[in-house]
């Protein structure tokens, strides 16, 4: 069997490359955590998840994928300075080695898949059968276990190579100056495809948006969409006599043309959504919690938005009390100054603060008050 005699295949490089992967790791499994609890959160959390700061589901989705992206030339650069010990010979040199080259091989698996499918979540293309959403959060849970396993196995040899040791104290390392040039061209390419997505979610880099799917003041109304009323079943049919209806004690229904005579409020809110992407916009509409107090809802009330949309897995959504009463909680009904756009949702959708661009529903036909 050949020997792999390559430099910089060594356990100091695998650290010092190791160290930055674990980072991303760390804040890309918390920032996704964050985000599938605030898309589907356990019952004791409905009516108590903050609604501010307004830009805080902006901030951690963005993280969560400049992370994700962040990690591929991380994770190549580290598999490469490991891989000649995988293909070592004999594979298997006792239980103890089989059971960490098995850890290993899940490692490499789970995190592969975990971000090979957040990638193309991106762009919003699924060519599995499996649900994306859900086996992409139990995948992170497996990736990052497999992750703190291998550490702790790991863990006298990651000590030993973690620093050099005092200066003076130092051996002589030759491959010093080659694997701080290795390193060095790992962050640049960081650094590269950093640049060059993150403009999609930090609007001050929009004009280095060279690779993201989307790019901010791209569609109607200088808003990018998702999913279009054409693909979401929305004709003009379907919203010929549209009526809003609030299902309350005191339930009552609402033309098009009532719903804008109501007292209208305005808000600057960002549209954050679980691809990465994110804007401010500029949108008017009523205050939820105006409707709801129209409705005569208890005020820890938890309310439940049906859309016209058919099909797709946000025709219907819940909001708990928490989003529901703050007073930036719009049913809008105009963006940047215009009547919504059919793409955007209209004639109403809903918009709220620090909430997951797919619970900001549009094409909004029914509020129903939860008791």
């Amino acid at each position: 069997m050949p020997r792999f005699r390559g430099r910089l295949h060594d356990a100091r490089t695998a650290t010092v490359v190791g160290r930055l992967l674990g980072v991303a790791v760390a804040v890309c499994f918390v920032t996704g955590l964050i985000s599938h609890y605030l898309q589907q959160p356990p019952g004791w959390a409905v009516n108590v998840l903050p609604s501010r700061p307004v830009w805080g589901y902006r901030l951690t989705q963005g993280l969560h994928v400049a992370t994700g992206i962040a990690a591929i030339p991380l994770l190549l650069a580290k598999l490469w300075t490991v891989y000649p010990r995988l293909f070592g010979w004999p594979p298997v040199k006792s239980v103890a080695h089989a059971l960490e080259r098995l850890s290993i091989a899940v490692l490499v698996a789970s995190l592969l898949l975990e971000i090979f499918t957040g990638l193309l979540d991106t762009t919003q293309w699924y060519p599995w059968p499996f649900p994306f959403r859900q086996t992409h959060f139990a995948l992170a849970w497996v990736a990052t276990g497999s992750v703190l396993l291998h550490i702790a196995v790991k863990a006298p040899v990651i000590a030993a190579h973690w620093r050099r040791g005092p200066r003076g104290t130092r051996p002589a390392d030759p491959d010093a100056a080659d694997r701080r040039s290795f390193v060095a061209a790992a962050l640049t390419a960081v650094g590269g495809v950093t640049l060059a997505t993150v403009g999609q979610a930090f609007t001050p880099l929009k004009v280095t948006d060279l690779l993201a799917p989307r790019r901010p003041g791209d569609g109607p109304q200088s808003l990018p969409v998702n999913r279009t009323a054409a693909q979401a079943g929305i004709t003009g049919t379907r919203l010929a006599g549209w009526r809003l209806r609030v299902a309350g004690p005191s339930p009552y229904e609402l033309t098009y043309r009532q719903l804008t005579a109501l007292p209208q409020y305005s808000a600057v809110l960002p549209i954050s959504c679980v691809e990465g992407w994110s804007q401010n916009a500029h949108w008017t509409g009523v205050p939820l919690r105006d409707l709801l107090d129209r409705a005569q809802a208890p005020h820890d009330a938890p309310v439940r938005i049906v859309s016209l949309e058919r099909g797709g897995n946000y025709a219907v959504t819940e909001m708990g009390a928490s989003y529901a009463r703050d007073p930036l909680t719009l049913l809008a009904v105009s963006l940047n100054g215009r009547p919504l756009d059919h793409d955007h949702g209209y004639p109403a959708r809903i918009i709220a603060p620090n909430r997951p661009g797919v619970l900001q529903t549009k094409w909004v036909t029914r509020i129903e008050v939860l008791t």
